[in-house]
């Protein structure tokens, strides 16, 4: 790489997103550049020269890192809510809510990011997809009829909360708290 070295796109990438897998390929033996890569944040370190096989190997080995991690759960609860994301359905004091596969990903979405504000373009490309190219009503307009199936007061939402000129929020407890 003549304008940086792999060391450096690692910090990038890491900084960007902890979740790609990092793998070196790399002419560097000395144990110290494999130690070095993997403290930067490296999933795995291959030195030159290795067989195609090992290689095809350690790939599989990665995949299958990311795919167990990429598994959504069986069930998470949002207060009050238990999302059943596999079967697109919630659940509130034994009433089933019907899902769509939108719903379910804002929901596991906000989720994962509980108490962080997810701004509007990760939920549009992580819920529509990165190729959608949405009206500008789109996300507030789904998010709507969203909460007036969930929450259980939709004029007043406490599950999906919207931040101001930012984006939305899941709040484990509420601010006053509950």
């Amino acid at each position: 790489m003549p304008d940086t070295d792999g060391y450096e796109v690692c910090r990038r990438v890491r900084a960007t997103d902890p979740h790609v897998q990092v793998l070196f390929l790399s002419a560097k033996s000395e144990e110290i550049d494999v130690v070095v890569g993997l403290r930067l944040g490296a999933d795995d370190f291959i030195r030159k020269p290795f067989g195609k096989h090992e290689l095809l190997a350690r790939l599989r080995s990665a995949l299958r890192r990311v795919q167990a991690r990429s598994q959504p759960a069986r069930s998470f609860a949002m207060r009050d809510l238990t999302v059943y994301p596999l079967e697109l359905r919630a659940e509130r004091a034994g009433v089933s809510i019907d899902l769509s596969p939108r719903d379910a990903a804002i929901l596991a979405l906000l989720h994962e990011r509980a108490g962080q504000v997810v701004d509007r373009d990760t939920l549009l490309d992580r819920c529509w997809g990165v190729d959608y190219f949405p009206e500008s009503r789109t996300l507030d307009m789904h998010i709507a009829k969203l909460r007036r199936r969930i929450e259980a007061e939709p004029a007043a939402p406490t599950l999906i909360e919207t931040v101001r000129g930012a984006g939305y929020r899941y709040r484990p407890r509420a601010a006053t708290g509950e």
